[in-house]
């Protein structure tokens, strides 16, 4: 596949790389520069994010790095099975539980969450950080959803991260999970409230809780292309009265132009009979005078 020559395959992280350092030198290069164009398609483009992770995949299959990337790109292209499978395999190489909570989510993808719910409870779980428990645990309210327990997701969403007024970069995720469970649970009220939670944790807009919020509070919003959209209808509707209206004005004008030759044509046959009546009592003065003289 086309690697855009402003990638030079030094933008990957540097733990990647020194990971790549066990290939030969351009082998790593190539690698780099794939892993590169998985990272900056992934969110817009997971197919083609997907499409460079089996390039890389081909030429380094050995390296743990190599291996998660492929997983994610196959997970955000929701292929869940072989993710599950590129996640085992790195997590064999490298011995790290990170992958731990994504690996649950792909049994989640795969309908079994009681899979997933049996992977929140196991030891691997103890050896997360912070932001690894946390995403542990809205995988773990995902499955409870998805099994109809709902006042169970909610309880398993109510924890001291979620209680906890310092804003980390999984604080917006979890207040929105939080608040989107409670409005499947009927409680508007305190989904409100999250929502609004939400929003103000949202500082990179990685959740649509704003519009979630408008939505609650029956705003509605109008993006630039509907405007633009009823701006050119309000045009064209413009333009056509205009174009009926000068239609009508051309109307009205060849009407009276056709009114004036009729009044004209109107004159010119009265003068005409008038000279008629005129040469007939000419003749009728003529006859006259001839009976006198005969």
């Amino acid at each position: 596949m086309p690697i855009p020559e402003d990638v030079t395959g030094e933008e990957i992280d540097k733990d990647v790389r020194q990971e790549l350092q066990s290939l030969p030198k351009t082998l790593a290069e190539d690698v780099a520069k794939n892993l590169v164009m998985v990272a900056r398609l992934i969110d817009e483009d997971p197919e083609g994010a997907y499409g460079y992770a089996k390039v890389a995949l081909r030429l380094a299959s050995r390296v743990a790095a190599v291996r998660e990337a492929a997983g994610f790109a196959a997970y955000a292209s929701q292929k869940y099975s072989e993710a599950l499978a590129e996640f085992r395999a790195a997590r064999r190489m490298s011995g790290s539980a990170d992958l731990w909570p994504v690996m649950a989510d792909c049994e989640r993808g795969l309908g079994r969450p009681e899979k997933a719910l049996d992977m929140a409870g196991a030891p691997e779980v103890q050896k997360l950080d912070k932001a690894g428990q946390v995403e542990m645990r809205l995988v773990a309210a995902g499955a409870r959803r998805d099994m109809g327990q709902l006042d169970a997701a909610i309880v398993t969403l109510q924890s001291p991260e979620l209680a906890s007024n310092s804003v980390q970069p999984w604080t917006a995720r979890l207040r929105y999970a939080y608040a989107d469970a409670l409005l499947a649970g009927g409680r508007e009220g305190e989904a409100r409230e999250w929502f609004a939670k939400a929003v103000e944790a949202d500082r990179d807009g990685s959740t649509d809780a704003s519009d979630r919020l408008a939505e609650i509070d029956g705003v509605e919003f109008m993006d630039a292309l509907d405007e633009t959209d009823t701006e050119t209808q309000v045009e064209a509707k413009a333009d056509t009265e205009a174009d009926a209206d000068t239609e009508a004005v051309t109307k009205d004008e060849a009407d009276t132009e056709a009114d004036t030759e009729a009044v004209t044509k109107d004159e010119a046959d009265t003068e005409a009979e008038d000279e008629d009546e005129a040469q007939v009592e000419g003749d009728s003065a003529d006859a006259a005078q001839d009976d006198d003289k005969h």
